[in-house]
C-alpha cells in the first residue's frame, strides 16, 4: 500500500514551555521563501495563536542566515510566496495575536527583512545585515518595508535603505532603535529564547492586549488612541488572570495564568 508523499518540513517548530521556536529550514537556499514555505509558516503561526499553552513565538532561520527573501527561481516559474490576507511568508500582513520575536543571524533581505519587521521584538547577531534591495531589481518593498521601516527608523535613514538598496548593519539597527539586543554571532536564537521566556512569564491576555493596542493605535491622535485602547482592554480588570495576578502578589508566589 502506497501513501502520498508528504511535503518536506521547510518550517520547523520546537516547544520549550510557553515558547514556540519557528525555524525556516532551507539553509541551502539561504532560507529563501517560496509558496510552500509561506504555507508552512502560516500554519506554524496559527499553531502559536491557537495553543493556550503557548505564549510567545521566536522566528529564525537555519544555517546562520535568517532569510534571503523571495525565492527568485520560484518567482521566475510564476510562484509567489504571498498568501491572501497574510502577505509575504504568510506573515507580513497577518494579524498574529501573540508576541513574536525575530532571532536574526546573517542576512535578512527583502521579504526576509519584512518578516523581521512584522515581529514585535528583534534580537540580532553582530554580523547580521538588514536590507531591502528591491529597487535594484525593479521592484519595491511592498510587504512592510515601505510602510513599517519609516515608522521604526528616522525617516531619512529609512529612505536611504529603501532608495539605495544598501543594507543596515546590526550596530546601525541597534543605534536607531530597530533592534532590541545585539549578540555575538551564533547566539541570537539563545538570547531571543531567553527574552521570550521573560515575556512568557506574564499574563497571556495582557500580552495579547498590549500587542493589539500597539498595532491598532499607531498613527492615531491621543484621543482616538485612548478610545481604541479602552475598547481592547475593557475586560482585563475583571479577568481571572487579573485576580490571579493580585492573589499571587499578595501570597508572594509566581502566578498561574489561565488565559481568561
Amino acid at each position: 500500500m502506497s501513501t502520498a508523499p508528504q511535503s518536506p518540513s521547510m518550517v520547523l517548530h520546537e516547544r520549550r514551555g510557553g515558547v514556540l521556536t519557528l525555524t525556516i529550514n532551507r539553509p541551502a537556499q539561504k532560507n529563501a521563501v517560496d509558496h510552500e514555505v509561506a504555507v508552512q509558516l502560516a500554519e506554524a503561526v496559527d499553531l502559536l495563536d491557537a495553543d493556550p499553552e503557548l505564549s510567545v513565538g521566536v522566528l529564525t532561520g537555519a544555517g546562520g542566515v535568517f532569510s534571503a527573501g523571495m525565492d527568485l527561481k520560484a518567482f521566475t516559474r510564476g510562484e509567489l510566496p504571498v498568501l491572501p490576507g497574510r502577505g509575504f511568508g504568510g506573515l507580513t500582513r497577518a494579524a498574529v495575536r501573540k508576541p513574536l520575536i525575530a532571532a536574526v543571524e546573517g542576512w535578512a533581505l527583502g521579504g526576509g527583512f519584512e518578516m523581521v519587521l512584522a515581529c514585535d521584538l528583534i534580537v540580532a547577531a553582530e554580523d547580521a545585515r538588514f536590507g531591502l534591495p528591491e529597487t535594484t531589481r525593479g521592484l519595491v518593498a511592498a510587504e512592510g518595508g515601505l510602510v513599517r521601516l519609516p515608522r521604526r527608523l528616522p525617516f531619512h535613514v529609512a529612505a536611504r535603505v529603501l532608495l539605495t538598496g544598501e543594507p543596515l548593519t546590526a550596530a546601525e539597527a541597534k543605534q536607531y532603535g530597530l533592534v532590541n539586543e545585539v549578540t555575538p554571532p551564533g547566539t541570537a536564537l539563545a538570547v531571543a529564547r531567553e527574552l521570550a521566556e521573560r515575556v512568557a512569564r506574564n499574563a497571556p491576555l495582557a500580552l495579547a492586549a498590549v500587542k493589539e493596542v500597539l498595532r491598532e493605535t499607531q498613527g492615531l491622535n491621543e484621543s482616538d488612541a485612548f478610545t481604541r485602547q479602552d475598547e481592547i482592554t475593557s475586560g482585563l480588570a475583571t479577568s481571572e488572570d487579573a485576580r490571579e495576578g493580585a492573589r499571587a502578589f499578595a501570597e508572594k508566589r509566581a502566578p498561574v495564568w489561565h488565559g481568561r
